[in-house]
């Protein structure tokens, strides 16, 4: 009776090696793929919605005539008033005749008429500029979506492996259960023991392997990582496009007030402010194609770890280094989700760097009222929500 039951267990422990040991069946990557990018989006940023950025741009900037009419009344009132002062100064002698600065007007009120064509010629070399950065940009996070989707075949791998592994624990569970009943009368301490050391890692492993909450957290905090990098994105885009729109529509006012000789400055700073606004895109393409990179070394970082775990194609994983990792919680190692996060404070920086560039005032305090505002906001949806719960 002793030999049966020790030949029992081991036959037990044959069996459990062995099915575990087997491989995973491998899974439909387009299938997977096309999933992700129902849920997630075709890429870190979506396509759709920067292209739509970029075409709301160009939309609003076909409405710069709005009040070039008004301007164009507004700088002949102020070109009587400049030419009656400079009459004036010379008839009782302060100043004598000069051509030059009575020219001014002139040019001025040629930039009012010719105002669509002067707006694309001060914006040309910072289409230039957003031109080179997007295409930097573009080449590189071909490379991080393609990435992207190796990392996320290797999870759902992982997952599917994780699933297998449990449903297997059960099934040896409750096969232990039953033989437990029948044979667990008969048998001396010493075996007792040798059964425990072997049920007792399959009932741990039962425990650790809860896959199914573990990964719909882990998804979760990745698509509020990468939600977070677009809304800022998205902000920045916002932001430039509203700013730009302003000053094209209302430049003409400034160029007109410039007439005058107490708000002489007024048409070099709408020059500068618009440089500087015009300069976020081009900076922010270039702040993405940086975090581009990071997030290229953390999913091949974090790609190289769980093929570690699942094999390099994903079919043949390792029980024990799976349950060591099921046991933190999550199932991601937060390489990229931290990656994400540092993208999205980069991308605040924009303004601020544009204002090193072209020097200007107006621009970053502007910049620092939104984000009052937005703050504002927050609090008080915040405040609105804790009411309502």
């Amino acid at each position: 009776m002793k030999k049966r039951i020790v030949l029992f267990c081991l036959l037990f422990l044959v069996w459990g090696t062995a099915s575990f040991a087997q491989t995973t069946p491998a899974i439909d990557t387009a299938s997977s793929n096309q999933t992700l990018q129902f849920l997630q989006g075709d890429g870190v940023y979506e396509s759709g919605m920067m292209t739509f950025l970029g075409g709301l741009k160009a939309s609003i900037w076909t409405h710069f005539d709005l009040f070039i009419g008004d301007a164009q009344a507004l700088a002949a009132i102020f070109m009587i008033i400049f030419f009656a002062i400079k009459s004036y100064e010379m008839m009782v002698g302060d100043k004598r005749l000069e051509i030059m600065p009575l020219l001014r007007p002139f040019g001025l009120a040629m930039v009012i008429i010719w105002w669509s064509a002067f707006t694309q010629v001060v914006a040309y070399p910072t289409d230039l500029v957003e031109t080179q950065t997007d295409q930097m940009f573009e080449s590189e996070q071909a490379n991080v979506n393609a990435l992207r989707l190796t990392r996320a075949s290797l999870m759902l791998a992982m997952a599917n492996s994780l699933i297998t592994f449990q449903a297997q624990a059960d099934v040896a569970e409750k096969e232990s259960d039953t033989w437990y009943g029948q044979a667990w009368d008969s048998v001396t301490s010493t075996i007792k023991e040798g059964i425990s050391t072997v049920i007792s890692p399959l009932l741990e492993l039962k425990n650790r392997l809860t896959v199914g909450m573990q990964l719909l957290f882990t998804q979760l905090l990745e698509l509020l990582g990468i939600w977070i990098l677009r809304i800022s994105v998205y902000i920045i885009f916002m932001i430039q496009i509203i700013y730009s729109s302003i000053l094209v529509i209302l430049g003409p006012f400034s160029v007109a007030v410039s007439i005058l000789p107490a708000f002489r400055d007024s048409f070099s700073t709408w020059i500068a402010r618009f440089v500087s606004v015009n300069l976020y895109s081009g900076i922010a393409y270039l702040i993405m194609y940086l975090c581009a990179l990071m997030q290229e070394y953390a999913m091949q970082s974090e790609i190289s770890r769980y093929q570690v775990l699942v094999g390099a194609n994903g079919t043949s994983a390792d029980l024990q280094k799976l349950a060591w990792f099921a046991g933190n919680g999550i199932l991601s190692f937060g390489e990229v989700i931290c990656v994400f996060l540092i993208g999205a404070i980069c991308m605040f920086t924009v303004p601020s760097i544009s204002t090193w560039i072209i020097s200007t005032s107006g621009i970053s305090s502007a910049t620092s009222s939104a984000a009052r505002g937005a703050a504002t906001v927050v609090t008080v949806a915040r405040r609105a929500a804790g009411s309502f719960i």
